[in-house]
């Protein structure tokens, strides 16, 4: 929404302004004169002068000022205030994000710094969130089983805050890729409004919990019409893991760790997406701005013009300005006959 404008509903009543050296010149040359007159009137006038045209000045001051406001009234001035309602995109996105013990291995760096795989994997997430900000995304998190962080929504303030929060061991270790995908796409399912659905999901393990086959979940996917982008996190072999030791000390541990590349290659082939690997945090960066620029689609916005009415304000000036000239007239100003 852009700052507010004035702008005048009669504009042409501003033109009555013009009148304001003719109304303050006749004010000026106006005035009774005195029924009864002394032969020293000269120095009568002059005891009365001083007090009688500083009276005269003030309910003239008055006269003006209420009739300015009346016409600024007239001219009905009015706050505008241009509002723009963007539509959503008509893209809904499902983000599966691996939890299983393996994503705390540190063989990613956020800042110069060595991090796990789940806080740089949820960095880059904010950071996707952040560009789509008319798309309708939620988050489902996976380990042996999955489990529903958030559902669709264009609330991503609130959806930061429950990315926040995963953390891993919440529910059983695990990696189950395809009831991860079969869950997905069950939620995109329930909408079947948007123009676009997509999954995108990042695993850095093999399939080994759920009932469900990856490649089973993938074309039930694509019947639905769900495109689904898969990214293999980390690297192969033994990474460093932190444990805890008997004494409460973080210890690291090398633990072997596998990705069938093959499959979430295939993942991504029947779901008609695209497959990625992610070794270090530049390249995990880079795919998720890969698929922000693949999936984009043109962003519709509803203009409109509110219009707050401010004319109360001259008009209340005005007439108090008047109504203080005539009780002015009527007390202190009048005169005997």
């Amino acid at each position: 929404m852009s700052g507010g404008n004035l702008v005048w509903e009669t504009p042409w009543a501003l033109g009555l302004l013009a009148l304001l050296p003719l109304l303050a010149w006749r004010l000026a040359g106006s005035g009774r004169v005195a029924a009864v007159r002394f032969p020293g009137a000269s120095l009568l006038g002059s005891v009365g002068r001083p007090v009688r045209e500083s009276w005269g000045r003030a309910r003239m001051g008055l006269l003006l000022l209420g009739w300015t406001g009346l016409v600024l009234a007239l001219a009905r001035p009015q706050l505008a205030k241009d509002l723009e309602v963007v539509k959503a995109s008509g893209i809904d996105i499902l983000i599966a994000l691996d939890v299983s013990r393996s994503m705390l291995a540190e063989d990613f760096t956020i800042g110069g710094q060595r991090a796990s795989r789940i806080d740089a994997v949820k960095q880059v997430t904010e950071q996707f969130l952040e560009g789509r900000p008319n798309d309708r995304i939620g988050i489902i998190a996976f380990a042996g089983r999955p489990y529903l962080v958030s559902p669709l929504t264009l609330n991503h303030d609130w959806l930061k805050e429950n990315l926040k929060r995963i953390r891993i061991g919440m529910v059983e270790d695990g990696t189950a890729i395809g009831s991860a995908l079969a869950s997905a796409s069950r939620r995109l399912g329930e909408n079947t409004d948007a123009h676009t659905r997509i999954i995108v999901l990042l695993t850095d393990g093999d399939n080994n919990a759920g009932q469900i086959s990856p490649n089973t979940a993938a074309e039930a996917a694509r019947a639905m019409g769900i495109k689904i982008y898969t990214i293999c996190a980390g690297t192969q072999g033994y990474v460093p893991i932190p444990v805890k030791d008997m004494f409460g000390n973080t210890v690291y541990q090398q633990v072997l760790v596998t990705v069938d590349e093959k499959q979430t290659q295939k993942v991504a082939e029947i779901g008609g997406g695209k497959f990625y690997r992610a070794t270090d945090s530049a390249a995990l960066k880079s795919i998720f701005e890969d698929i922000d620029r693949l999936e984009k689609v043109p962003i519709e916005a509803e203009r409109s013009r509110h219009f707050r009415e401010l004319f109360y304000w001259p008009l209340s000036v005005g007439a108090a300005c008047l109504a203080t000239a005539l009780a002015w007239a009527l007390t202190l100003g009048r005169r005997l006959p």
